[in-house]
């Protein structure tokens, strides 16, 4: 067994350096927290989460993630002093390792089987935004405000899959506008266009994200890891294709303990309960 392998087997015993974790009924929490400086990310933290999501794909006992950030902000983005001073100073092949570096946390985010939810509060831009952009479910408060900076700064705006995800999000001429632009996409604005899933007063963001979680958590975890793996997979499809590997995928399901344990519920008309294989 690998050390990746080991490590997930001990959710509850990961203590990373650069935003908390915690662990409990089958619900992982990441926080992003400086909240002092709004959550920003580095190099040390983009990385950190990159490994965490990584091991996230062998860690059955995760049956769901929750994304969110300390202090009222969800994140600012990739820090000015500890990532965009140093980023003007490198050569073409450090930034090369450093860009591929943060798409591989978009990738890995969006491979691990386990559906995310990011629950967003205040300030949501840059890196943030992506954070946001990458999980299955977006939950935000009255007073989130989400803004994909990256032309502010003099750079464009497909940043970490964002030309690729955005608009599959909210629509093209929507997608353009906020990455033209890099205007700020207020909470009621973002539900609206289907960027947020629902949103909730700040006092209850956690409880509301909590709530999710536990639902998908208690659901059947492979058929779950099944359907975000088509979601995704199915963009590069025709209908024909999709169909058929829908039906691959279904047969799958058929054959796992969850599939049966819901129809000998069922018939003695009880709630399943599902374990996830």
């Amino acid at each position: 067994m690998s050390d990746i392998e080991t490590l997930a087997r001990t959710p509850e015993l990961w203590q990373p350096r650069h935003f908390g974790w915690r662990f409990a009924e089958q619900v992982g929490w990441i926080t992003l927290n400086r909240p002092e400086r709004k959550n920003p990310l580095t190099f040390d933290s983009y990385a950190e989460l990159r490994d965490l999501f990584r091991t996230l794909a062998y860690a059955t006992e995760v049956r769901a993630l929750v994304i969110e950030g300390a202090g009222g902000n969800f994140s600012s983005g990739g820090d000015v002093h500890e990532i965009i001073g140093p980023l003007t100073r490198m050569s073409m092949p450090e930034l090369l390792r450093f860009t591929r570096m943060t798409g591989d946390l978009v990738k890995a985010i969006r491979a691990c089987p386990q559906p995310v939810i990011a629950a967003v509060d205040g300030v949501c831009a840059g890196a943030g935004a992506i954070l946001a952009m990458a999980a299955d479910f977006r939950l935000a408060t009255p007073g989130a405000r989400v803004a994909f900076l990256f032309t502010r700064v003099g750079l464009a705006g497909c940043d970490m899959g964002a030309c690729s995800l955005l608009p599959r999000l909210i629509g093209q001429g929507r997608a353009a506008e906020l990455l033209y632009t890099g205007r700020m996409l207020g909470a009621e604005e973002g539900e609206r266009w289907g960027f947020f899933n629902s949103l909730c007063d700040p006092e209850n963001l956690q409880a509301r994200a909590q709530e999710l979680a536990a639902q998908i958590a208690s659901g059947p975890g492979f058929a779950h890891a099944m359907t975000k793996t088509m979601l995704h997979q199915e963009w590069n499809m025709g209908v024909e294709q999709a169909i058929e590997a829908e039906a691959q995928a279904q047969a799958i399901c058929m054959k796992t303990e969850d599939f049966r344990r819901a129809y000998e519920a069922f018939v003695a008309k009880r709630q399943p309960e599902f374990k996830g294989n």
